[in-house]
């Protein structure tokens, strides 16, 4: 399902979160959303989800009618309620908890928390795991539905290098397999290298580059955006390999 976005503004009051973004989202790719704190991220994948209103259009598949299910995995993702591993990720799926359960539902659940690598912790309080795992079990809430779009916020931020790499890797394999339009906001440039097929780069709202992977990354814009001195190196396939960061020389 492509997601396409028109001359999107989102505005709090006086202040101005995005104006006039415009870009395209394609199933079977992941577009990585980078930028400098305060760029807009956040709110792009919240109007997509229907959280924000926003003005201008967001299609799916050239309609203007959201999809039914859409994952979304928010940067912040307390949960006060005393639920289990598995009653969480099933919320992903029902929308609320009742007194049966479909073979169906409790199958898929169970599926995602083994792909997760969570199985383990299906019975366990969601109030008792650590950071890392809760970020986890969120993201298996987000994938239980099985939607065609997933919008993830910051999906690494609490998780150690070792499952950084192998839930990117996951995150690679589902797109590519159920066709997903998969849309994550990064902070981790390198990781944005490793994981995304195209990139979007905001800076104060704006749409400052959107392309090809290879081609944002290793632009000049990326170093102004950041203010700071990427030093690239071109692969095949239009990917780089981001070899250091370093702050830009002073004048």
């Amino acid at each position: 399902m492509s997601v396409d976005i028109d001359k999107l503004a989102i505005r709090y009051g006086r202040h101005v979160a995005l104006e006039g973004v415009s870009l395209t989202a394609m199933p079977g790719e992941i577009l990585g959303v980078l930028g400098p704190n305060g760029s807009g991220k956040s709110s792009l994948v919240k109007a997509i989800a229907g959280i924000l209103p926003y003005d201008g259009a967001v299609r799916f598949d050239g309609a203007f009618e959201r999809p039914s299910v859409i994952g979304y995995m928010p940067q912040d993702h307390h949960s006060r309620a005393a639920l289990t591993v598995l009653e969480t990720v099933l919320l992903g799926r029902l929308g609320r908890l009742g007194l049966r359960v479909s073979d169906e539902d409790l199958a898929s659940a169970e599926t995602v928390l083994n792909e997760i690598g969570l199985a383990h912790l299906a019975m366990r309080d969601l109030g008792a795991l650590s950071g890392g795992q809760r970020q986890l079990v969120f993201l298996a809430q987000a994938l239980a539905s099985n939607p065609r779009v997933l919008l993830l916020d910051e999906p690494f931020s609490a998780l150690d290098i070792r499952h950084q790499l192998e839930v990117a890797d996951l995150l690679a394999r589902l797109t590519r397999e159920r066709q997903l339009t998969t849309i994550i906001v990064l902070h981790d440039i390198p990781m944005a290298a490793r994981l995304a097929d195209q990139v979007a780069l905001l800076k104060g709202g704006k749409l400052v580059r959107h392309g090809l992977v290879g081609d944002v990354i290793a632009s000049s814009a990326m170093d102004e955006a950041f203010q700071i001195k990427l030093i690239t190196e071109r692969l095949e396939s239009n990917r780089v390999d981001v070899l250091r960061i370093d702050l830009p020389a002073r004048e």
